[in-house]
């Protein structure tokens, strides 16, 4: 078995003990690191997601594959090019003003993180001005995820999106939005770019967004 495989095997069973020696290891032996990233973990991480949305596994399965992956990443960093675990761009990501529900926003952002995104995570009850500023502050992000779990703050997500809809920049970024009240008409409603049930989902329309 190639050191790569291995990696892929603790990553997608959740063994974030082993992982790092095992990428290690993978060095080691001389293997590209851009390899191990792509084929040992992100790769990986998009298989775990396929299997979560096909109801083969469950959000626990799903969080320990992505805390394994984070570990083997942190053995990874200092021989990638700078950037290089965020290639595919900068995604800035929050839960929004009055909401402070953050297991689906995290979840989320893990699995975005595992998708070769570099994630801006804002928190919970961000503010639009907030989220504004943050885009200000890191001009080079590709995509703004927001997230509400209740219906009583739906209007506030509405309200974020009319304000990113009308700045001066919406043209340079994606919207994506998600969260249990959340469906695709209302997304189309506030005129958001994506909407995902699930943080799976999410990963996959981040990286098509990204890429269009």
């Amino acid at each position: 078995m190639s050191k790569i495989t291995e990696v892929a095997e603790l990553v997608e069973k959740g063994k974030a003990k082993l992982v790092g020696p095992a990428v290690q290891a993978a060095l080691d032996e001389g293997c590209d690191p851009m390899d191990i990233l792509n084929h040992g973990m992100i790769d990986t991480m998009t298989i775990v997601g396929e299997k979560f949305k096909n109801g083969e596994i469950f959000v626990p399965e799903m969080l320990v594959a992505a805390r394994a992956m984070k570990k083997g990443v942190e053995v990874l960093k200092p021989h990638l090019a700078s950037g290089s675990t965020g290639a595919n761009g900068k995604v800035i990501i929050a839960t929004v003003s009055g909401d402070l529900h953050d297991i689906g926003k995290n979840l989320v952002a893990m699995m975005i993180e595992s998708a070769g995104f570099e994630v801006v995570d804002l928190g919970v009850d961000v503010s639009t001005d907030k989220v504004i500023e943050a885009y200000k502050e890191n001009p080079d992000t590709k995509i703004i995820c927001l997230s509400a779990l209740l219906t009583t703050t739906m209007p506030a997500m509405k309200a974020t999106v009319t304000a990113l809809n009308e700045s001066d920049f919406r043209s340079n970024i994606k919207v994506m939005v998600g969260g249990a009240p959340i469906t695709q008409e209302f997304a189309d409603e506030i005129g958001a770019d994506g909407y995902s049930e699930d943080a799976a989902s999410a990963a996959s329309l981040a990286k098509r967004l990204a890429a269009a």
